[in-house]
């Protein structure tokens, strides 16, 4: 799955979107009829071969501090704006710190059932078990995320959603956010449309796993969540 949203297109492009939606709804109904009966310990996601997206064999570069970047070829006027024009005015976060930090604000879902709904992060201990969001069947949402990255530039950030009903994986979509640089102002991503399944068996509740990791397999969040998807009017 594609991380992102936007906006335009051809028609057939549309045609595809929705073919591409169709089968991952007959794949998830079918899951879900495996869940009936199903009460085992929820299984963790196979990461075996999998990259979240990248390549294969791929070596980072050594990591430089924000500073050094700066600094470095600092007598090419040129590339000098280019770089100010790029970090912006991050003159407190120039520590020489060498790890990225990535500080997730808030996440919020956003429905035509009941418009958008913000929960700041992180979630409180106390509130970490209760059911996050309400779905009707059938209906389309968005996640829509909301962070800041600190003391480096963040290469590859990328984000998996995998989820289980009555002990069994389900569903599971993974996508790039991007590359991101230090910013005063947070950065605010919204994940691709997805759509709940329908029928019987689609009902009930739902617990999930948000993770996000950067391109050196830096974990940035695990967000453990519960959702819950009612019959449509």
């Amino acid at each position: 799955m594609e991380a992102g949203s936007s906006s335009g297109g051809s028609s057939a492009g549309g045609v595809v979107s929705d073919q591409g939606r169709e089968e991952k709804q007959k794949e998830m109904r079918e899951k879900l009829s495996e869940v009936c009966g199903v009460g085992e310990e929820e299984e963790e996601e196979d990461d075996d071969d999998k990259s979240n997206g990248i390549a294969s064999g791929f070596v980072p570069g050594p990591l430089v501090s924000l500073k050094e970047q700066i600094d470095k070829d600092k007598d090419d006027e040129s590339l000098r704006r280019w770089k100010e024009k790029l970090l912006g005015c991050l003159e407190n976060d120039l520590n020489g710190q060498m790890e990225p930090e990535v500080k997730f604000h808030s996440i919020g879902i956003i429905s035509d059932d009941f418009g958008e709904i913000s929960t700041p992060l992180p979630v409180d201990e106390n509130q970490i078990d209760r059911v996050l969001f309400t779905l009707k069947e059938g209906s389309r949402y968005q996640l829509k995320l909301a962070f800041s990255v600190l003391h480096n530039i963040v290469s590859g950030l990328t984000y998996s959603n995998t989820v289980w009903k009555g002990g069994l994986q389900v569903d599971q979509s993974k996508g790039m956010l991007g590359t991101f640089a230090p910013n005063k102002e947070p950065y605010v991503h919204t994940l691709e449309e997805e759509t709940t399944p329908s029928g019987l068996l689609a009902r009930g509740i739902y617990s999930a796993k948000l993770k996000f990791e950067d391109d050196d397999r830096r974990s940035h969040m695990e967000l453990q969540y519960t959702f819950e998807i009612k019959k449509g009017s």
